[in-house]
Order: structure tokens, then sequence, then C-alpha cells
């Protein structure tokens, strides 16, 4: 105990969960910035036994975390983020990264399009991340043969050169990757599962998420603000169909966040959005795979081709649209769904995708 005083300060887990977190969900108390900082830098360091750290995570997920605490936890983990800035400012996409199990994979598909349109996108995942350990973005990069296991350095000039990007997570976080088996055993989400969608690898101004809870949202746009290392201008976030960036079919809800210029203050509002409206006038039973990574793969290939204008053709045209929204490169989801149906149209993504293949 006496070295583990030395090397962090007064806060070791066990004293935080006697003390602080660990009573119940009723009756523990936050942690402060401090504690919050202190106990990730021990977790990322293997100094907790494995008792201990399973025992935090499962308190921290029955109180369940404010702003403050997950702003210091992706502060901590940002500070071992390897960082690589393409010249262009994407749309930083960080879906959940224990991925999806039964509906089809959008995101890649939606992300190539957008960058077709001209909006400039980044997608980073890991690979069989727990606890789902569901397929990825990764996963259907690797069915549509573009290279996914690169360095932060070569992601960036990915975007650079094709407009769309992946960064992958054992490369420019291996922090978070290191806890692989830990989290494994622990056998539900931790708050890690929440903070590693943060990372923002390419440095990017606007991030776009999901969320289950409009109070999700909410906490995400406080978390951002809370945060010292992060200063985005904007974040978009919807209800996301298994939790991931993949917009729902539906009534659906948005949520809209700006941060201040000028020194006026920043501003969240939502919003909701009839699908149907926008040719989704389906379930989201109507997007459900066999299998998520080849069959997600497929469809991306034959909607960039022209080849789908079913189901799948309306949600990837709607989530490129909400992309092209996100970073302002539309006025509204009717003026970006009409830049991604053309960049469709007039084989402007098929092209991204071979570009993405010959990188």
């Amino acid at each position: 105990m006496s070295q583990a005083t030395q090397e962090f300060g007064d806060w070791p887990l066990k004293r935080l969960m006697t003390e602080v977190c660990g009573s119940g969900p009723k009756s523990a108390d936050d942690l402060t910035r401090a504690q919050a900082t202190e106990a990730f830098e021990r977790i990322l360091a293997d100094e907790p036994d494995p008792t201990t750290l399973g025992g935090f995570w499962l308190a921290n997920r029955w109180k369940r975390n404010n702003a403050e605490e997950l702003a210091a936890y992706v502060d901590v983990m940002c500070e071992r983020v390897e960082y690589a800035t393409p010249e262009v400012d994407p749309v930083d996409c960080g879906a959940n990264y224990d991925g999806k199990t039964d509906s089809a994979i959008l995101g890649a598909a939606a992300g190539i399009v957008a960058a077709a349109a001209g909006t400039p996108v980044v997608a980073h995942s890991g690979d069989r991340v727990p606890t789902s350990k569901g397929d990825a973005y990764k996963h259907v990069l690797d069915e549509l043969g573009v290279r996914t296991e690169l360095s932060p350095e070569e992601s960036a000039r990915m975007v650079d050169e094709t407009g769309f990007g992946f960064y992958y997570q054992p490369t420019f976080n291996p922090a978070i990757d290191d806890l692989f088996d830990r989290r494994d055993q622990m056998g539900v989400r931790t708050f890690v599962n929440t903070v590693e969608t943060l990372a923002n690898p390419a440095g990017a101004n606007v991030h776009l998420g999901s969320f289950y809870h409009l109070t999700f949202a909410k906490k995400v746009t406080d978390t951002f603000a809370a945060s010292e290392f992060h200063d985005l201008d904007r974040v978009i976030m919807f209800q996301g169909m298994e939790g991931y960036d993949d917009i729902r079919p539906g009534y659906t809800k948005v949520a809209e966040w700006n941060a201040g210029a000028d020194g006026s203050e920043p501003d969240f509002d939502d919003f909701e959005i009839e699908t149907a409206e926008y040719g989704m006038d389906f379930e989201s039973e109507d997007l459900e795979v066999d299998d998520v990574a080849a069959d997600s793969a497929e469809i991306t290939e034959d909607v960039l081709a022209g080849d789908r204008e079913d189901r799948f053709a309306d949600a990837i045209a709607l989530n490129a649209a909400v992309r092209i929204y996100a970073r302002e490169d539309a006025d509204s989801l009717e003026d970006g769904l009409e830049q991604a149906r053309a960049a469709i149209a007039d084989g402007s993504a098929a092209a991204v995708l071979e570009e993405l293949r010959d990188f």
C-alpha cells in the first residue's frame, strides 16, 4: 500500500470503494475529479488486483458516472492516445466498440458516401471488444478488402487521400486495448465502453455518436465540455441501432450540441425526426442480417455501385446525410440527403471505395 501511495497518491481503489462509491446505487457518492483521475491511472498501470478492479467497475456501473468523472477518465486515456491529425477536419465517428450482433453495419458505407460528397469522415474501433464482441467497423472494412491494421499516421494519410479513414484501437490506444482480458472477465459493460468511443484519434472538431436515452447524450456533451483535453465545436448524437452510430428507423430523437463562440454559452438542443419522411419507411427488423460483417460488406458494395435501391440504400443515404449535416456541409438533413444520393448516382462513392482498397 505504501508503494501505491507514493506512486499514485492517497486513493487506491479499495479505499475509494470503502469510503466513496462502494455503498450501493442509492447511497454511493461521486468521485472528485482528482479521485477519478487517480483511479484510472492506477487501472491503466495494472495496479489494482482483479477483485478490487471488478468491484470498482461494478460500483461505478451501479451508481452511474457523472460527466465530471467521465471527463477525468477520458483525459487520463487521452494522455496515452497516439494522435495523428489529418490535414482535413473530419467528422469523428466512435461507435460502440463492442459492435453489433443482429443488424447491418451501415456506418462504413455512410462514411464513404459522405466522403464522396465532400465531408471527410473518420471511424475507429477495436476487434471483438467485450462485452458483446460483435462486429464493428473493422470487420466490415476487412470484408471489403480495406486495410484496417494501420498505424495512426497511415490512418491520417488515408483520410487525406480518400476522404474516409479508419483508426485501429490497438495502435492508437494501446492502454485501453491492454485492458481487454480484465474487461472480458467482467461480463458486463463498464465506463471504459463509454470513454473509448470518445478518444477522437484524428483530433476532429465534430463528434458523431449514438444514445439509448437523451440523458446519456447530454452526459456525453457535458463530458466533452468538462474534458481538459478535448475542445470540440459540435456534437451530434441520435438514437442508434444496437447502440451503434446507425440511425434507427421510425421516430428518432437527435441531440445537437454546439460550443459557444466568441464568449457565448454552449447550447444543447434536441429534435425529432420521422425517418419515413427521408426514405426510411420500414422497421428496424428490416435491417437485420444473418452474418453482420459479410452481409454488411456485400450491402455496402452493392449500394455504392448503385445496384441496390432498397431499404438499405435509403438507410445508408440518410446516415450519410447525418454525417454531412454534422459537419455543417449541409444546412439540413434534406440537403445532406440530396448530396448523398448524388454521390452514389454519379459513381463518386464507388470510386472512394476503390481508393480505399488501393490504399
